[in-house]
């Protein structure tokens, strides 16, 4: 592995020890508390706070200056295969990022001097074999340390002063599996928690939990056929190659105890068996607890209560999106979570459904979802051949991705990108292949498609978090990938797929300002505050699964777009 503190010629010297100085750096533990109550400073987790609201509540920056934002510093990650996917966290002033091959930095937050920096030596090999890959969406932050995943299924833990390793854990065989981690972990109550990549690979998509201090580890949840329950709904021996894992990070609910996380769908991913998914095909049954939302107790790692948003999930709509906004209404506690396949589901804190709405138009996966109970309505099942008339609504890339979207407790509204776009299929059969490594089992060619009728397009909805009721509506010719940010200043900041960062009035949607980052975002967006003033960090650099479709399909800007660039952008007002 290969760590450094900067170059300690005079000057530069000085430098750092100004950048430290500045930001009164690491003066203070990051621990569950502290992510609990969500200083408005910093941006201590993934979404911000374990409410998952992906919202700051710093105001500097607002409607009424927001045209005198301008770019305050950038930084270059370097080796920047397939983009940054990044989601900067903050602390004291200390900026913390992520590129391809886990690529960590600490960065000071309001000059973007280089405090430290570490580049962790991975299985090269292992990592071109791999098809989700390198990509890295982010890190954890806790007790004083900084936490990474990596591909080659590790977790390693630094020193936030120093990028120092504390302790690096193997927690999956990566060489056999052929799958590891691009997901961020989750810091919460001593433990570190981190799901793997899964899904379209023949594995049992764990979920870990590790002990912060000392890299062992707690326990291990399998999401494939993790309880006897869950065995049941797997026929014959399909469970052991089904898929699922969780790599995005969920959230922690303080009050129940509980881990919340979404996980990914099961494998293959197309399913052949027609009307008959509970006795026929590549895996009869349900196939608990693939695309489901589960809650886990923190201590145990035991399951308390779940509930599968997808039974035997056909269509690669998986629930790994991360987000458990937690909020209030009338008097009950809310958690709304979006589903892939468009939908947006709402629960009491024990996951129970209390409402389903729709956030995109074209959807035929299914007629509809019961708003009461959450059960399918009119199945959509394929059967091995062409699917072509009409087309599979949504594409496989989602009707919602795995982007965050934003919600405002002063405007009450729920800011999330919906994608309007559909698939062409060609059904096969196909037989999960386990050794020497594990293979890819997709059990289809797919082809992006219009929707019936219409465009493609994307767009950025204001709604009612519960109810659905849309406020207002900006589109995009293209889907954004990136994720969505909120503030008290009354402004949505959302950076588009073709480089654009813009900034809206959060009450009506008029666009106030925007900025060309020079290559397209699909990954985060913070604010915070150092010595008073108030930053925007936006990760840019275009590439990866869904974001490589956009050349071949679109045309136009993406057909020049580098897939192996990028950096962060930080802006502050001139």
């Amino acid at each position: 592995m290969k760590k450094h503190l900067g170059y300690f010629s005079l000057p530069v010297a000085v430098a750092i020890g100004a950048t430290l100085a500045a930001s009164s750096a690491f003066a203070q533990t990051v621990d569950t508390a502290r992510i609990e109550a969500a200083g408005q400073n910093d941006w201590l987790t993934y979404h911000g706070s374990y409410k998952s609201h992906h919202y700051s509540p710093l105001a500097q920056i607002n409607t009424s200056n927001v045209g005198n934002l301008g770019v305050a510093w950038m930084h270059i990650p370097g080796r920047s295969t397939r983009g940054v996917q990044s989601m900067p966290l903050v602390a004291d002033g200390v900026l913390y990022y992520t590129g391809s091959y886990s690529r960590t930095f600490a960065l000071n937050g309001a000059t973007g001097e280089l405090i430290w920096h570490y580049f962790p030596e991975l299985d090269e090999a292992l990592v071109k074999r791999q098809t989700h890959s390198p990509y890295n969406r982010g890190v954890a932050l806790g007790e004083g340390k900084v936490y990474v995943g990596t591909v080659d299924g590790r977790l390693i833990a630094l020193d936030a002063k120093t990028g120092r390793v504390a302790w690096d854990t193997k927690l999956i065989d990566s060489q056999k599996l052929t799958v590891g981690f691009t997901g961020a972990p989750l810091y919460a109550k001593g433990l570190v928690i981190i799901g793997a990549q899964g899904g379209e690979w023949p594995g049992r998509g764990p979920i870990f939990a590790i002990d912060a201090a000392t890299g062992k580890k707690k326990w291990e949840f399998l999401t494939v056929a993790g309880t006897e329950e869950a065995m049941k709904t797997w026929g014959g021996d399909s469970w052991r190659t089904g898929g699922g894992g969780g790599w995005m990070p969920g959230t922690y609910d303080s009050e129940t105890n509980t881990i919340l996380w979404g996980t990914a769908n099961p494998a293959p991913l197309y399913d052949w068996s027609g009307a008959d998914y509970k006795t026929q095909g590549a895996r009869p049954g349900d196939n608990l607890y693939t695309s489901s939302v589960i809650g886990l107790d923190i201590d145990t790692g035991k399951l308390k209560f779940y509930h599968q948003e997808l039974p035997h999930d056909a269509w690669d709509f998986d629930s790994s999106v991360g987000e458990f906004v937690m909020l209030e209404r009338d008097g009950q506690k809310l958690i709304v979570h979006p589903n892939k396949g468009g939908f947006i589901f709402v629960y009491d804190r024990n996951l129970a459904v209390k409402n389903v709405w729709r956030l995109v138009q074209n959807i035929n996966f299914v007629k509809d979802i019961d708003p009461k109970t959450g059960a399918l309505i009119g199945r959509r099942d394929f059967t091995a051949g062409k699917v072509t008339d009409p087309p599979l609504c949504p594409f496989i890339g989602g009707g919602i991705s795995w982007n965050a979207g934003s919600y405002s407790p002063k405007t009450g509204l729920y800011y999330k990108i919906g994608q309007e776009w559909c698939m062409t299929l060609d059904v096969q059969k196909t037989t999960p292949v386990t050794t020497p490594q594990a293979q890819l089992n997709i059990g289809a060619d797919f082809k992006m498609a219009p929707p019936p009728g219409g465009e493609i397009y994307g767009h950025l909805d204001a709604r009612d978090p519960v109810t659905g009721v849309k406020k207002w509506e900006v589109r995009y010719p293209e889907p954004p990938l990136g994720s969505v940010l909120a503030t008290a200043g009354n402004l949505v900041f959302v950076p588009d797929s073709r480089g654009v960062i813009h900034a809206y009035d959060a009450e009506t949607g008029t666009e106030l300002w925007n900025h060309n980052n020079g290559t397209g975002h699909q990954g985060g967006i913070v604010s915070y505050s150092v010595g008073g003033k108030q930053y925007i960090a936006v990760t840019a650099g275009f590439g990866g699964m869904l974001a490589d479709e956009y050349g071949p399909n679109f045309g136009g800007i993406y057909k020049s777009m580098p897939r192996d660039d990028g950096m962060l952008v930080v802006f502050s007002l001139k």
